[in-house]
């Protein structure tokens, strides 16, 4: 109902402009300032709630999903309120006051099983908690909570993820787990990031080797390594 603009800002202004342009008759600012009354507001709330379930489609999951107990989705936005509340909401600008809203969506269920507010400068991946809870589950993650260590913790309590790789992160590659006819340039010992724009395959399919910290214990910091699995997909049309 409110996609009139782009980016963070909502206006009324934009709202008004919006309808005139696409109405039959121009409304002026007053009157269109009078039509935002609590009725409305409860009827963009129904709206609302009639869209989100359209839009959920428990019943078109692939069939591929079932090894799986639940397939997890982890992800916040930002939501921005007047600087008044900076105190409460520390945003990353001056003078703005924003909150982070954390979410974990349930796909299978349909169900949120997690929801924090926190200050926007709180990082999205302190907000996602690892346990034994996540074993047997599909987690699916953006690129804000990429972290190693919590891989880790996945693969050590038999879960299993898939997330977006940060173009910072340039792991060798160990092992290519396909094999490609003709004179295929050999990925093995190679950076990712440092060969990916000269592939042309359609898909990438290797091991890589990642060193880590792990958790601090008894006042000692300790190194590790892991191997996980890093898949590319040729976008014909993105040329990349």
């Amino acid at each position: 109902m409110f996609g009139f603009a782009a980016g963070e800002s909502r206006t009324l202004a934009g709202f008004s402009r919006s309808y005139n342009s696409t109405a039959d008759e121009t409304i002026s600012p007053g009157s269109f300032c009078q039509r935002l009354t609590p009725e409305l507001a409860e009827y963009f709330r129904d709206l609302a709630e009639y869209d989100l379930d359209e839009i959920a489609a428990p019943d078109t999951v692939d069939a591929d999903i079932d090894r799986f107990i639940d397939v997890m989705i982890a992800d916040g936005t930002v939501l921005r309120f007047h600087e008044y509340h900076v105190h409460e909401y520390e945003a990353r600008k001056e003078e703005q006051a924003g909150a982070k809203l954390h979410l974990l969506h349930n796909a299978i269920e349909q169900t949120i099983e997690q929801l924090d507010v926190a200050n926007e400068k709180t990082h999205d991946s302190t907000l996602l908690n690892t346990g034994s809870w996540l074993e047997d589950r599909l987690h699916l993650f953006d690129r804000a909570y990429l972290k190693y260590l919590r891989f880790a913790l996945i693969g050590g309590n038999n879960g299993y993820f898939v997330s977006r790789l940060k173009e910072s992160s340039n792991p060798a590659v160990t092992e290519e787990l396909r094999e490609w006819r003709g004179h295929a340039i050999p990925l093995e010992s190679e950076q990712i990031h440092d060969i990916v724009d000269g592939l042309h395959r359609e898909f990438t399919d290797v091991e890589v080797e990642i060193a880590f910290d792990r958790r601090p214990h008894a006042g000692t910091q300790s190194r590790d390594t892991k191997r996980f699995r890093v898949v590319g997909v040729l976008l014909a049309d993105a040329d990349g």
